[in-house]
């Protein structure tokens, strides 16, 4: 089954049971967030690419009232959670589209992503990362918040076992682990390092990971 495939098949699950899939829930969207527009000047236009049910936006759209946000997201069923979260918000657009492919014609100032980039191949990450360079004016960021791999096999086997421990005791059904499941094969991890390293040889100026938990971090890059 495709990525779109099984992400519309959860859509309207998928904000319910997202606390729950992530333990760091709160510091990673929200505390992470609020360090990062605390110390940037309000976007213009922000996109988010695999946008999905508008979560990112939301903490964003929560501190950058007069930014412009483009949801971009190949699967339709969760654009259109995302356009009952946002409705009436007319500073809110969307984009049916693979981000792989085409990236929204605007001249955004930051580009937005949450667990999206993972799925994507090590060379459809470079190629995303040099497209977004290139496309982003001077001093444009992008946040990556995303899932990791630990690099050493041996930490990332202790992430996964943990990680699966704290599923099973968290209120999440039998359904929803063997979805979980299921969806962890289209995964492509790679370390936070390996990420810093590709943004960077992409031209970013300034990467860093400002925001670290087991297998969930932050990664900002400037242009």
């Amino acid at each position: 089954m495709s990525i779109e495939s099984q992400f519309n098949l959860i859509a309207k699950e998928y904000d319910g049971s997202r606390r729950k899939f992530i333990p760091c829930f709160d510091d990673f969207y929200g505390s992470t967030t609020e360090c990062i527009v605390s110390n940037i000047k309000e976007p213009g236009i922000v996109v988010d690419l695999g946008a999905g049910t508008g979560l990112l936006t939301y903490f964003w759209h929560r501190h950058c009232r007069t930014s412009r946000f483009v949801l971009v997201d190949s699967a339709d069923e969760m654009l259109n959670v995302a356009r009952k979260r946002f409705e009436g918000a007319e500073t809110i657009s969307y984009s049916v589209e693979n981000y792989i492919h085409t990236l929204p014609d605007v001249p955004f100032d930051a580009v937005i992503s949450a667990l999206s980039v993972h799925h994507l191949e090590e060379a459809e990450k470079r190629s995303l990362f040099a497209k977004l360079y290139d496309r982003l004016p001077g001093g444009g960021l992008f946040v990556n918040y995303d899932q990791f791999c630990a690099g050493e096999p041996e930490l990332n086997r202790w992430f996964d076992s943990f990680w699966e421990s704290q599923l099973a005791k968290s209120g999440l059904t039998a359904r929803d682990r063997e979805l979980w499941k299921e969806r962890r094969k289209l995964d492509r991890e790679c370390s936070v390092e390996q990420e810093t390293a590709a943004l960077k040889e992409s031209g970013f100026k300034t990467v860093k990971c400002v925001y670290s938990c087991q297998k969930f971090s932050v990664i900002v890059a400037i242009k």
